[in-house]
C-alpha cells in the first residue's frame, strides 16, 4: 500500500464495508419478488469477466494500454454488477442446498469456500491495483497485478463452476 495514495482510505473502507454489508443483507429477506433467474445471469457475468480479464492481460502484453484500461474498467463494472445481483438474489430467494454426494460434494464445497474467501480478498487487491494505475504508478501497479490477476481469474472462473455444479438443485 502506498501511504500517499489518495484512494487508500476509500479502498480500505470499501474492503471492510462490502463484505460486512453482504453478510448483513444476506439476513434480510424480502418477499414478493421472483429473482430465481438471476444465478444464470450472474454466472454469465463471471464468465464474461474471466474472458475480458484474459483479453486485457494479452492486450497489455501487446502494448495496447488503452484497450487494457478500458477492459479493466469493464471488468470492475461487471464485478460490481455481479455483487448487486448476487445480493438481490439472496435477499429474495431461499438458499439452495447442494444435493450432490460423495467426492463431487467435497469438490463443490472446496471450490465454493475458496471462491467466497478469495472474493473477499480480491476487492482490495483490485482496488489497490486500479488505484496504482490511476496514480500512474505503473511499476507498483504491475507488481500488484501479478497477484491480483490470477486471484481475480480464479474468483471469476470458480463462480461459474459453483453455478454449474449447483444449478441442477435450484427450485
Amino acid at each position: 500500500m502506498e501511504p500517499h495514495d489518495p484512494f487508500r482510505k476509500i479502498i480500505i473502507t470499501l474492503s471492510v464495508a462490502i463484505p460486512l454489508a453482504v453478510a448483513v443483507l444476506f439476513r434480510v429477506k424480502i418477499q414478493g419478488y421472483d429473482f430465481r433467474f438471476l444465478p444464470g445471469i450472474y454466472a454469465g457475468i463471471n464468465a464474461l469477466t474471466a474472458v475480458l480479464l484474459l483479453v486485457a492481460y494479452f492486450s497489455i502484453k501487446r502494448g495496447r494500454k488503452k484497450a487494457h484500461e478500458l477492459l479493466m474498467k469493464i471488468c470492475i463494472a461487471l464485478s460490481a454488477s455481479f455483487l448487486v445481483l448476487y445480493v438481490l438474489y439472496h435477499m429474495t430467494t431461499p438458499s439452495t442446498v447442494y444435493g450432490g454426494e460423495g467426492v463431487l460434494k467435497t469438490v463443490y464445497y472446496i471450490i465454493l469456500i475458496s471462491h467466497i474467501l478469495l472474493s473477499v480478498i480480491i476487492t482490495p487487491l483490485v482496488l489497490f491495483t486500479f488505484s496504482r494505475a490511476l496514480n500512474k504508478n505503473f511499476e507498483r501497479h504491475k507488481a500488484l497485478a501479478k497477484f491480483t490477476f490470477p486471484i481475480w481469474m480464479y474468483v471469476a472462473v470458480s463462480g461459474v463452476l459453483v453455478y454449474w455444479m449447483i444449478s441442477p438443485f435450484y427450485q
